[in-house]
């Protein structure tokens, strides 16, 4: 007997016989491209290592890479095996020797990885830029390990190329509830009180644990394996981009760069060999044309997980809803 998926089940995983006309839309790239308006907004379908060397130099404004860790997956039809440290050291030095040169000058590079592949990136990325931060942040799937901690963080290492370079601090601050509030002379100090409580916006650090992982219910959750979330990589792209810059992920995915690019107005573009995977990024994309929300992202405003959050005038709690799967849970 075939199970029949909830209708409260989200997860994308259209075939590639179904997706005929999300693939479609992807783009080939066979030489030197001259014009970026020929590639701006668009899912190239083919391998890092042919595309890159036809995309004009210093073209992207912020690069957002999520390279296959140094574990054995499968990722459609193809299987990444894990290597030794020299091996996937070589094949760092391989890939971002094809996108640094894309970079500009003023441009910022983000590279995720989890704990193991994170000791060899973070050295071989310093060799090529500038290395301004470690970000961790909390993953809270996973299963557990009979004979060692918990793996339930990732790192993301933030780099550039010159001391200029962008950083939006503004745009990204985080909104959190005021427990102990401390007033002068009555009035509050450096908070804010409203009828649905009192909060800060604080300066984010370099660790984030208001990231929710998709699940099935959430309308941006998909069958890839490794698919990151829309609020991460929102956090990214607000910092570090301004309205219509060009935004580059290398290693596509499912799409959630490009769709997050999109929906806060920038451009981007982005390089998956996976059909599969090429289908859904675009599947996602045409779903963003009519809805920009990013899940624990509401008003201009990153909320704390499982805090109360105003919207359209209401008070609104975090749970799932029939119109907007959990809302506004980070």
């Amino acid at each position: 007997m075939n199970s029949q998926k909830s209708t409260r089940n989200k997860t994308i995983h259209t075939s590639i016989a179904d997706g005929q006309d999300y693939f479609n839309k992807c783009i080939s790239i066979f030489d030197k491209v001259e014009n970026m308006q020929t590639i701006k907004n668009k899912t190239i379908c083919g391998d890092l290592f042919d595309i890159a060397q036809r995309l004009p130099e210093k073209s992207m404004d912020l690069i957002i890479a999520d390279p296959p860790y140094n574990l054995t997956k499968k990722f459609g039809e193809n299987i990444f095996n894990k290597t030794n440290n020299d091996e996937y050291e070589q094949y760092t030095h391989q890939w971002l020797k094809q996108v640094v040169p894309l970079l500009k000058d003023n441009g910022s590079i983000y590279i995720c990885c989890d704990w193991e592949s994170s000791l060899i990136i973070g050295r071989v990325l310093s060799e090529y830029l500038t290395v301004r931060n470690r970000i961790s942040w909390q993953r809270e799937k996973g299963r557990g390990a009979k004979a060692n901690w918990k793996n339930g963080m990732e790192d993301i290492w933030f780099a550039t190329k010159s001391k200029q370079y962008t950083f939006n601090l503004d745009a990204v601050k985080v909104r959190r509830k005021v427990i102990a509030p401390y007033k002068i002379n009555g009035k509050p100090k450096d908070w804010t009180e409203n009828i649905n409580g009192n909060y800060r916006d604080t300066c984010p650090s370099n660790f984030w644990d208001d990231i929710t992982i998709p699940f099935w219910s959430m309308p941006e959750n998909t069958a890839h394996p490794t698919q990151k979330p829309e609020k991460l990589i929102a956090k990214l792209i607000l910092a570090s981009s301004n309205q219509g810059d060009m935004v580059f992920d290398p290693f596509l995915g499912s799409g959630t760069t490009s769709v997050v690019a999109k929906k806060l107005g920038r451009n981007y573009i982005g390089i998956e060999k996976e059909p599969q995977y090429c289908i859904w990024a675009e599947q996602r994309l045409a779903m963003a044309e009519n809805n920009q929300y990013i899940q624990g992202y509401t008003n201009g405003v990153f909320w704390e997980r499982n805090s109360l959050s105003e919207q359209n005038g209401q008070k609104r709690r975090n749970v799932p809803s029939e119109n907007e799967e959990f809302a506004l849970i980070g």
